[in-house]
């Protein structure tokens, strides 16, 4: 197996090129998440979409004054069949086009896929009548064989969580945006802290929802933790002065020739404040920037 934990390097030298980067891989292997951090680098983003489909959709996201010079497809075996079968046909065509095209394989050991498979109790798209999963899943690693051999890239998510999976990829893909990608993660401090940020704020000082009944089941994305939280005069107080406080810093950062800064913000729980903090940052980030991404660690 092709284990494989560095990011994707592409070169974006051409603005007015067209890349094309195809998903696929093994169902469980993290496609999803994959799919969702190139979406937060403005890629244009569809899943499960069929491959002869591929062409068109080239074709119309390069029209207009809303063009899509960066588009991200996510392919698996739902779509299985002829079609399925033509795709390395079909990417042959679009890179003779012109198309820079990067096919990317999210893999995963078995032995993970099960253990994914039985906590998130989903079905796999071809455990079907009485089918087990471990056969599904060994049919259709027989099917994605000649996708894995022609792909530019293998990553290997096995020993990778999801936070980790998707810095890997937006990393790699990070020099698609104009300047530094920021990273923006909620975590809660019972639960251990994010290891790889760089910067780490601490929001428990902050009054807390969680001690309100009606806001207790909610999250800081919730309307009404917003607006709770934007009453409280020492929330404003804290966001300011972090927004600051990054303002001045992170371009010393990008001037160092950084691609890539996560920073984390905790709460005790972090569903509530650490949620609606890291929202609030990275709207603001949003605003003047390309490649602002969000995680909420107990959320997601």
């Amino acid at each position: 197996m092709n284990e494989d934990h560095s990011p994707p390097t592409t070169p974006y030298t051409d603005p007015h090129e067209t890349h094309l980067v195809v998903l696929t891989g093994m169902s469980g292997g993290g496609k999803t998440v994959a799919l969702r951090a190139l979406e937060d680098l403005e890629f244009y983003c569809v899943d499960n979409l069929p491959p002869s489909l591929l062409p068109q959709l080239v074709d119309a996201a390069g029209r207009g004054a809303g063009r899509h010079r960066r588009i991200a497809v996510g392919v698996d075996v739902r779509n299985r069949g002829a079609d399925f079968e033509q795709l390395p046909t079909i990417l042959s065509g679009l890179a003779a086009s012109g198309v820079q095209l990067h096919l990317i394989f999210l893999d995963c050991r078995n032995e993970v896929l099960l253990k994914r498979y039985s906590e998130t109790r989903r079905r796999h798209p071809l455990a079907t009548h009485g089918m087990s999963l471990a056969d599904a899943i060994g049919k259709e690693r027989r099917l994605l064989r000649p996708l894995m051999a022609i792909a530019e890239k293998v990553i290997d998510s096995s020993e990778l969580n999801v936070h980790q999976l998707r810095r890997l990829v937006a990393t790699g893909y990070a020099q698609a945006t104009e300047g530094m990608t920021l990273m923006f993660q909620s975590f809660a401090f019972k639960r251990g802290l994010p290891l790889d940020s760089d910067f780490v704020f601490d929001a428990r000082c902050l009054p807390n929802p969680h001690w309100q009944p009606e806001l207790r089941p909610l999250s800081g994305k919730d309307a009404p933790v917003r607006a709770y939280l934007e009453g409280e005069p020492l929330v404003a107080q804290y966001l300011a002065d972090t927004t600051r406080w990054l303002d001045a810093w992170l371009p010393r950062f990008e001037q160092d020739d950084r691609s890539y800064v996560t920073i984390a913000i905790g709460c005790t729980g972090g569903r509530h404040r650490s949620v609606y903090l890291v929202e609030q940052l990275a709207a603001h980030y949003r605003a003047a920037r390309e490649g602002v991404l969000t995680f909420h660690r107990e959320l997601d």
